[in-house]
């Protein structure tokens, strides 16, 4: 049995997604951002106030490694966490005034690396596209 990395679907996600990571981490640096903060930054943009444990499964990442993207974020002045007033065992993640104005120039560096990179696709094979990853991305989620 020979592996043939253009016909593995691991292997092409892998590398469709580290050069996306590169195409957005060259339209974020600018903004003072990184790839790593950037998956916390949407998840907050969306709803902040999220806790550790809720960004933990909503980005499906180690625990330790969002406590370190959460402390690299801290210190550079996106977000602040604070105790839970209901309940004082549970830190809620809140971003900063620097983050929030953030959010409209990474969304549109994020838009210009999703165009950028599917340029070549109709509009139907992007939506295509976009629904296969999601069912894949279901299927791995149920799975584990």
């Amino acid at each position: 049995m020979n592996f043939v990395t253009e016909q593995s679907a691991g292997y092409l996600a892998n590398h469709m997604a580290r050069l996306f990571a590169r195409g957005l981490q060259a339209r974020i640096r600018p903004l003072g951002l990184t790839t790593g903060t950037f998956p916390a930054l949407l998840e907050l943009w969306e709803r902040d106030g999220l806790t550790q444990k809720e960004l933990v499964d909503r980005l499906d990442i180690e625990q330790a490694t969002m406590a370190n993207t959460l402390a690299r974020m801290e210190r550079d002045g996106l977000v602040v966490r604070r105790k839970d007033p209901g309940d004082g065992r549970v830190q809620r993640v809140w971003l900063t005034e620097k983050a929030r104005d953030l959010r409209a120039p990474a969304l549109a560096a994020a838009m210009a690396e999703n165009e950028a990179a599917l340029a070549l696709l109709s509009q139907a094979e992007r939506e295509q596209f976009l629904t296969l990853m999601r069912k894949v991305i279901a299927a791995k989620r149920s799975a584990a």
